[in-house]
């Protein structure tokens, strides 16, 4: 599945989250890969604050006081390409993000579910020590996650092994899954 190319949007940003990418000193730059145009955010020291899908859910857009300069993301950009070419399982990149202290849990929870395996929702909650009650919280933190691709949130799945939610939308986390042998094409 190759969905297709779609230019980056300008205006405001859409996003709900507190990412850090709305300052004015921020950078964007635009990735092709077979999930379609990334858009990438980052701030001034370079460090990514915000990795979207055409589309996404709660996705930004570009906004008139950031900086196109694809100079912050050639490691991004190299890493990326390296991922999708299967080259590459882990992402070594600085990542600058803020959200409540739950969602800080949960996302970096996200950071050790590692390549070509999956965690359900309920086990997020119970490695951040939140009660079996919370993982609706858990979902919402989870969709609530400004770096998709580098932040795997589409390793989480439900309990019964369904592929419940992706802010990109289905298909590509499919084609994620996919392409780290999780499940077969």
């Amino acid at each position: 599945m190759t969905p297709a190319t779609t230019p980056i949007p300008t205006g405001t940003t859409t996003s709900t989250t507190t990412s850090g990418a709305d300052a004015v000193d921020t950078y964007w730059t635009s990735v092709d890969s077979p999930l379609g145009v990334l858009l990438l955010t980052a701030g001034p020291d370079g460090a990514l604050t915000s990795l979207s899908v055409p589309g996404q859910k709660g996705g930004r857009s570009v906004r008139d006081d950031w900086r196109q300069d694809p100079g912050p993301f050639r490691a991004a950009e190299e890493q990326l390409a390296a991922y999708f070419a299967g080259e590459l399982k882990d992402f070594r990149l600085p990542l600058l993000t803020t959200g409540t202290p739950f969602r800080e849990k949960v996302w970096a929870a996200l950071d050790d579910v590692p390549y070509g395996s999956t965690v359900s929702y309920g086990e997020i909650a119970a490695r951040i020590g939140a009660p079996r009650a919370a993982v609706r919280a858990v979902g919402g933190a989870i969709g609530a996650n400004p770096l998709l691709i580098v932040r795997p949130c589409h390793r989480v799945i439900g309990a019964d092994g369904a592929l419940t939610g992706y802010a990109g939308g289905l298909d590509r986390k499919i084609h994620l899954l996919t392409h780290e042998g999780v499940l077969r094409p």
